[in-house]
Formats: C-alpha cells, sequence, structure tokens
C-alpha cells in the first residue's frame, strides 16, 4: 500500500515536536550571540587611498596615457602586497610585524575605469591599521619608482580612524540571524526524523493505516480518582 502524507499530518509532526524546535532554535542564537559579542575578537578596516596619474604635467593631455595607468592597477596591486614591499613596512614598523602577516591583513581594492587604489587594511586595533595602510602607500609611492621607472604615484587620502569607527567583524545580528535559521532548520529536521523513525502505533488510525485492519471498538483508560473502586459508587445512593 502506497503512503501518502497529508499536510494534516506534517503540521501535527511540527506541532508535537515544537518544543525541540524551539530549543535548538532558542540555542543556536544563545551560542551565535554568545561567540559574537564575547569570544570572536572585534576587527576593525581602515584604508588609504593611492592615485594613479600622470607621470608628466603638460597643456596636452593624452587619453592614452590615462588607459595606460588605468591598466596598470592591476600590476600595482599585486606590486602593494609583494615582498618586495611588505618587506619594506615590516623593517619600518621596528619587526613588529611578519611579511606574512602584514599579507594577511591587507587587501587592495580598485574600481572599474578608475586610477584610484584602495588600500584596506584589518587589524584589532584601528590605530594600527591606520599606521599599517599609511606605511604601505608611503613605501609604496617611494619604491614604485625604482621597480616600474616612473613616478605617477601619489596619496590621494591618508588612512584615518573616525570617530565612529565600528568593526567589520563580527557582525553579531546578522550571525544571530543566520544562526536562528539554521536551528529552526534543525529542529523541523529532527523533529520529521524522529516522526520517520517512530514505528509505535498510537492510534485506531495507525492500525487501519500500517495493519490494514478494521477497527472493531476501541477501550478508553479510565483514571480513578478516590482510591478503591468500591468508593466510586457513593453516588448511588449508598452513605457512609
Amino acid at each position: 500500500m502506497e503512503e501518502t502524507i497529508s499536510l494534516k499530518e506534517l503540521f501535527e509532526t511540527l506541532r508535537k515536536r515544537l518544543s525541540l524546535i524551539l530549543l535548538l532554535t532558542f540555542t543556536a542564537a544563545v551560542v551565535a550571540a554568545i561567540f559574537s559579542f564575547f569570544v570572536i575578537t572585534p576587527i576593525y578596516q581602515v584604508s588609504t587611498q593611492i592615485l594613479v596619474n600622470r607621470s608628466t604635467v603638460g597643456e596636452n593631455f593624452n587619453t592614452n596615457e590615462v588607459q595606460t595607468n588605468i591598466q596598470l592597477i592591476n600590476t600595482y596591486s599585486g606590486i602593494i602586497t609583494s615582498p618586495r614591499i611588505l618587506d619594506i613596512v615590516s623593517e619600518e614598523l621596528n619587526g613588529k610585524y611578519t611579511t606574512a602577516e602584514l599579507k594577511e591583513k591587507v587587501t587592495v581594492q580598485s574600481e572599474d575605469n578608475s586610477q584610484i587604489l584602495g588600500v584596506v587594511v584589518e587589524d584589532p586595533n584601528p590605530n594600527e591599521a591606520a599606521k599599517i595602510a599609511n606605511k604601505i602607500g608611503e613605501v609604496f609611492q617611494r619604491e614604485v619608482v625604482k621597480i616600474m621607472n616612473v613616478d605617477n604615484v601619489n596619496i590621494l587620502t591618508p588612512a584615518e580612524v573616525p570617530d565612529d569607527i565600528s568593526p567589520v567583524k563580527p557582525k553579531p545580528f546578522l550571525n544571530i540571524a543566520i544562526a536562528i535559521v539554521v536551528g529552526l532548520m534543525a529542529g523541523v529536521g529532527l523533529a520529521f526524523l524522529y516522526e520517520y523513525l517512530d514505528h509505535t502505533l498510537k492510534t485506531e488510525q495507525d492500525i487501519e493505516r500500517y495493519l490494514e485492519l478494521p477497527v472493531l471498538g476501541v477501550i478508553t483508560t479510565i483514571e480513578a480518582t478516590e482510591g478503591p473502586f468500591h468508593k466510586k459508587q457513593r453516588g448511588r445512593g449508598e452513605t457512609k
């Protein structure tokens, strides 16, 4: 006999396991909140902007030179995060960070058809992040002349720490929202899994469905409220 599951049965399963679903959802949200607010170290992000402009100033504006500078953006991005630059940065920061540590902190961003590079640094200390970003910009501006034999890089905006800076990682409310969704999905999944693994017959409908036998009668359970059975007969006129 082919089994079919109705929406009513699905909702009944969810209703029976509602406490489990709510418990898992609440637990996931609490764990995410604890990790987001008390365990994970906040990370701040500070950036400096570097302008790749014309190497010479003249009356004749050469658009081909601008396009060449734009095409050099990807090359400059690679140079900024290369050991050639970061080794010097590490040395000028008194060896506080290794080249590998600096590389993990630094991200170079660029926009299409733009001559502006953004050097983004992430660190638990925003002031330290600004210091690293400015030092990278300074070293790159100085060393690119030796590497590329061109002097077309300028610091457009030095890195500064705003008064209202907030961490970019973690994002507690986003983490909690994700945890709630995951906990809810896990609770629903476990509810249906328990129901699937539960093969006990609980109602007369289960007997008809799984055993394909007709139900002739149902014995109702009667709970005693006054002790021995004979004490229940007082309502028929007995006195004591």
